[in-house]
C-alpha cells in the first residue's frame, strides 16, 4: 500500500523539481509584491498632491468668487444708498423751476402770481402722491402721540384729548411718520 504524504509536504518543494512541485510558489513572491506597493506608493503620493493641489486651487477660486460677490454687494447697498432718493429729486426738480419762473416775472399780477403758486403746489402734491407722501391734517380726530405732537391743551366742549386745532400739518411716507402734526389737544373744562 502506498502510505499518502501529509498536505504539508506538498507545499515543500523539492531541489529536483519532483512530486509537488507544480504547488510550489518562488520564495521571491512575497518580496515582490512588497516592492510594487513600494514602487506603487510614490505614484500614489504623486496623485493625492496634484489632487491636493487641484483642489487647493479650486477653493482659492471659490474664495475669490465670494469676496467678488461681497464687494459687488457693497457697492449696490452703497449705490442704492446715495441714489435712492434719485426719481423723488427728479419730481421736485419741475417743482424749483416753476418757483424760480414765479420770482424772475417782473410784471406778474396778483392774480398772475397766485395761479403760478396754484399751479406749483399742484406739481408739489402730484410728487408726493407718486412717492406716498400723505399730509397729516387731524383736525376733529382723537389725539395720537404716534403721528401728533401736542404743543398746547384748550379747554374744549370736544371730547378730551381730541385736536383742536392744527399749528402745522405732519407728513406720512408709506405710514411711517416723516413729521409729527404740531396740535392742540382739548381737555375737559375747569381741570
Amino acid at each position: 500500500m502506498h502510505e499518502q504524504e501529509p498536505s504539508w509536504a506538498a507545499s515543500q518543494a523539492s531541489p529536483d523539481g519532483g512530486e509537488g512541485a507544480e504547488n510550489v510558489q518562488p520564495a521571491t513572491t512575497a518580496p515582490d509584491q512588497a516592492s510594487e506597493k513600494l514602487l506603487g506608493l510614490p505614484e500614489m503620493l504623486e496623485r493625492a498632491e496634484l489632487q491636493a493641489q487641484e483642489l487647493r486651487d479650486a477653493w482659492l477660486r471659490a474664495r475669490a468668487e465670494c469676496d467678488n460677490v461681497r464687494k459687488r454687494a457693497q457697492a449696490d447697498i452703497a449705490n442704492a444708498h446715495k441714489y435712492a432718493l434719485e426719481s423723488f429729486a427728479a419730481a421736485l426738480v419741475p417743482v424749483r423751476d416753476s418757483l424760480e419762473a414765479a420770482l424772475t416775472a417782473d410784471k406778474a399780477t396778483g392774480g398772475a402770481l397766485r395761479q403760478g403758486v396754484e399751479l406749483t403746489l399742484k406739481q408739489l402734491d402730484s410728487a408726493f402722491d407718486k412717492f406716498a407722501i400723505k399730509e397729516v391734517n387731524p383736525v376733529g380726530e382723537k389725539f395720537d402721540p404716534h403721528k401728533h405732537q401736542a404743543m398746547t391743551t384748550v379747554e374744549s366742549d370736544k371730547a378730551p384729548n381730541t385736536v383742536v386745532h392744527v399749528l402745522q400739518k405732519g407728513y406720512l411716507l408709506n405710514d411711517r411718520v416723516l413729521r409729527p402734526a404740531l396740535v392742540t389737544v382739548s381737555k375737559t373744562p375747569g381741570k
